[in-house]
């Protein structure tokens, strides 16, 4: 794929996301969290991304929602799925989902929203998935006890955009690999003829070491699992709750793999480092204790020696401390002398204590001894020189275990890295699914038919155009949506929708509008039954706010003659657009929209309290449906919410002269209703 060729993908996104491990792959999923991990880009970048994406995939290069009020219905309809969300990937993914005018996007999204709509949002799920985040790539982990090394300029850059936890030093012969080998644990050699080297130290040579970047520098497999620790237990509840429901998340997908998970991660710290290995918990205290242990040794030394020195008189003939004098002898020679049983066990307790301490094994306690041992001193001193070689040993046990506690780990978790990337999506993807299904159930939804536009010409004729809805019901209403009273519509072809005031005129426009962007989004829609031509545009305009001035009148009708070329394939609803100028002008401009939409088979739907003056002004048959009141009862308004095909719908003034004529009889009511 090429990645700025997708809507939105410039030159300098492209570079970031030719980061990612499979950038095309990644892209071509829309997989939100994947292309999130892209060097500075968010997750509303990269649904965006995503939707660029999707749109070249099915060739979906138009734009469905044309005008302000189209795309507001959108925006309601994407925020009524975002609330019923838990993880803000949730939030984000269901930004891929958009009206389309391409079949195979709409084919794909509803093969999605089905399998989401026979999903259960069970509670324990729910609260399973508000610990849930995507996966994140740790920062680069230094590792100081390992070198690689090469002779060979093109492999030295190689190895140091490969792996650049690790330090890449030039060598030219044997002696250059050996002096790395003093001052590093240890070296590999990435050059194949310097096989069959035989230097002292920890040296390996690996010429495929960059292609195992798991074996060569387990600490970065190590690292990933360690910084994602929280988010993979995370997704694992989620799986575990999700099959506990009798809803498992992948059906298809190894049981046991969250036990899996939580075992390897059971022997790794929060650090990266190997947890839970007792011998090499021992070699780690036992350097870092190593020099507060030889310090109490000594002190152990000295309070034998000084107890010693309280209970014993020591006697010195004179001859005797003349001589030891002359020789320049010094106190501790003369307690060696009196004292020398005591010394040793002295001694003995110190070496005893630092082996207890430190818990050495019996080759390390032979060490330990050189630490004490020397000539007789009081305060007692140690081996400087034998106790930094019991830390060298010491700390080379410890690296040995780490290194190859490492790689084990490494290994096993190498086999689980694919598996927790999926383990991970499928749970974030589970929320999308699950927010489609509340809003599904929460709003009473049915998936709708989508019909090609051209069945239209052919044997379903006006029925596979336009849109039929049956048992609408609006979530956009300002009342509880199941206090909505449900209401029967459709239409094909160019249509005047009459009524009373707050007969619900304006919220059916809604109703239909949310039912064609849901459909064409490939979602369910509020209603019992629903079909939808598959428009190729959807304007929607909304009511004028008053009458307009000369310039934004002459704006306004720009854009209606705009619209009205090339009108195929559209879905035009307009409510009460007289409100721009006077009454009688209004009439005869709606009358004109409607005969050009009209002969260019588009669907409309244009609310007016100018029916009848606009069926008049039109040069042909202009189709009136009717939101009919039933009358006032207690003064209000009692209305059949689903318009009345072929009904002028009288108007709230003609309904209260009505009610004044039944009420006084005769007169000038009676033929003040007879103007109507």
């Amino acid at each position: 794929m090429e990645l700025e060729a997708i809507p939105g993908v410039g030159a300098k996104t492209a570079a970031a996301l030719r980061e990612l491990d499979d950038p095309a792959a990644t892209v071509e999923s829309g997989d939100v969290a994947g292309i999130a991990r892209a060097p500075g880009v968010n997750e509303a970048r990269a649904a965006r991304i995503a939707r660029g994406a999707i749109r070249r995939r099915h060739g979906d290069e138009g734009r469905v929602l044309a005008t302000d009020r189209a795309r507001e219905v959108y925006r309601e309809a994407i925020g009524l799925l975002r609330e019923r969300t838990v993880t803000d990937y949730a939030a984000k993914r269901l930004e891929t989902f958009y009206p389309s005018a391409s079949a195979s996007r709409i084919a794909e999204a509803q093969s999605v929203a089905a399998a989401a709509t026979d999903r259960d949002p069970d509670p324990a799920v729910r609260e399973a998935l508000a610990d849930l985040e995507p996966l994140s790539d740790p920062p680069t982990v230094r590792v100081r006890d390992r070198c690689l090394a090469t002779a060979d300029a093109e492999t030295l850059a190689r190895a140091e955009s490969a792996v650049p936890e690790l330090s890449v030093e030039t060598v030219e012969d044997a002696r250059d690999v050996s002096e790395l080998a003093r001052s590093y644990a240890s070296v590999v050699v990435l050059d194949e003829e310097f096989a069959g080297l035989d230097v002292e130290g920890d040296v390996k040579v690996r010429p495929d070491a960059l292609e195992n970047p798991a074996e060569t520098v387990p600490e970065r497999l190590l690292a990933f699992f360690a910084a994602n620790r929280e988010r993979l237990e995370a997704a694992a509840a989620v799986h575990e709750a999700a099959a506990a429901a009798g809803d498992p998340v992948a059906p298809d997908g190894p049981a046991a793999r969250p036990r899996r998970l939580r075992d390897a991660l059971s022997r790794l710290d929060d650090d990266g480092t190997i947890a839970g290995d007792p011998e090499l918990d021992r070699l780690t205290a036992a350097v870092d204790d190593l020099d507060a242990a030889v310090s109490t040794a000594e002190s152990v030394a000295d309070d034998r020696l000084r107890e010693a020195i309280r209970e014993r008189d020591v006697t010195i003939e004179g001859t005797d401390f003349l001589s030891l004098v002359e020789q320049g002898a010094r106190v501790d020679s003369l307690l060696d002398r009196e004292l020398a049983d005591e010394y040793d066990e002295a001694i003995a307790a110190a070496r005893e204590h630092l082996v207890d301490a430190l818990q050495l094994e019996p080759e390390e306690a032979e060490l330990a001894e050189r630490v004490f041992g020397g000539d007789p001193s009081f305060p007692v001193d140690h081996d400087e020189s034998a106790a930094s070689r019991l830390r060298t040993e010491l700390s080379a046990a410890r690296d040995r275990r780490a290194a190859r506690l490492k790689s084990e780990l490494a290994r096993d978790l190498g086999d689980l890295r694919e598996p927790v990337e999926e383990l991970v999506r499928d749970a974030l993807e589970l929320d999308v699914e699950l927010a489609i299904a509340r809003f599904a159930r929460d709003f009473d939804c049915v998936l709708p038919e989508v019909a090609d536009p051209a069945a239209a010409d052919g044997e379903g004729g006006d029925d596979a155009s336009g849109f039929r809805i049956e048992a609408g019901r609006s979530p956009l209403l300002d009342v509880d949506f199941e206090d909505a009273e449900p209401i029967d519509y459709a239409v094909s072809g160019a249509t005047l929708l009459s009524g009373v005031n707050s007969g619900g005129k304006t919220s059916t426009l809604d109703l239909v509008a949310l039912v064609v962007v849901l459909a064409q989004m490939g979602l369910p829609v509020p209603a019992e039954s629903a079909t939808v031509e598959r428009f190729e545009e959807v304007h929607y305009y909304a009511k004028s706010q008053g009458t307009l001035d000369a310039g934004a009148f002459e704006a306004t009708l720009r854009d209606f003659g705009d619209l009205v070329e090339g009108a195929d394939g559209r879905l035009v609803l307009v409510d009460e657009l007289e409100s721009i100028t006077e009454p009688g002008a209004s009439a005869k401009i709606i009358a004109g929209i409607l005969e050009a939409l009209s002969e260019q088979d588009a669907t409309a739907v244009f609310v007016s309290h100018l029916a009848r003056e606009i069926r008049d002004a039109a040069d042909f048959d202009v189709a009136v449906d009717g939101i009919e009141a039933a009358g006032l009862v207690d003064g209000e308004l009692r209305v059949n919410r689903s318009p009345k095909k072929g009904h002028l719908a009288r108007s709230t003034p003609e309904l209260i002269v009505e009610k004044l004529a039944d009420d006084r009889g005769g007169g000038f009511y009676t033929e003040l209703l007879e103007k109507f």
